[in-house]
């Protein structure tokens, strides 16, 4: 029975929740993580946080113009630190390996760990979307640092690569206006 039960905790949703589960899970992400082991509760929490971290980033970005955004008061010196470090890393449509392999992981290790008590939750799991011009789903998400999703996102907003996902929207949203106009 105790089994039965833990397994179908582990495909609960956040909603299904109750109020002290939800408050430790939540306490629990404040932790280092060396503190705790696999909760599936923090799990779902961390999911759902990352999840709508990267809902409000997208909705963002197609309602302002990126060229514009500033997404820490460290911007400057994130782009500048980046772009010295990564000058011909192709932000437009991350190659995962340029994040994820042994040799990638010694090149970021550094860069990431220089924002360590000066950029907040730098190393917080962070959803970054691959290719630049789509959208966040399961084919073009990748699983980063928040370090590491600033400076990228930092460096397409300021080189204009986040542009097009403003212009699509835009024109989405006067497509959706003269329909409805014209029904009227």
């Amino acid at each position: 029975m105790a089994q039965e039960e833990t397994g179908s905790r582990a495909t609960r949703s956040l909603g299904d929740l109750g109020p002290s589960e939800a408050m430790a899970a939540a306490h629990a992400l404040s932790l280092p993580a060396d503190q705790y082991g696999n909760d599936p509760s923090v799990e779902m929490v961390w999911a759902m946080k990352a999840y709508q971290h990267a809902e409000v980033y997208f909705n963002l970005i197609s309602s302002v113009d990126p060229k514009h955004l500033k997404l820490t008061k460290l911007d400057d010196r994130i782009y500048s630190d980046f772009r010295t470090t990564f000058n011909d890393l192709k932000i437009d449509v991350v190659d995962p390996e340029e994040l994820k392999s042994e040799t990638a992981k010694e090149i970021w290790r550094p860069f990431c760990m220089q924002f360590d008590g000066i950029v907040e939750d730098f190393n917080y799991g962070t959803l970054l979307r691959l290719d630049c011009k789509k959208d966040y789903t399961e084919e073009n998400t990748i699983f980063c640092t928040r370090i590491q999703f600033l400076a990228i996102e930092i460096a397409r907003n300021r080189e204009g690569l986040n542009s097009f996902v403003f212009s699509e929207a835009a024109k989405r949203k006067a497509s959706s206006a003269a329909e409805d106009e014209t029904s009227s």
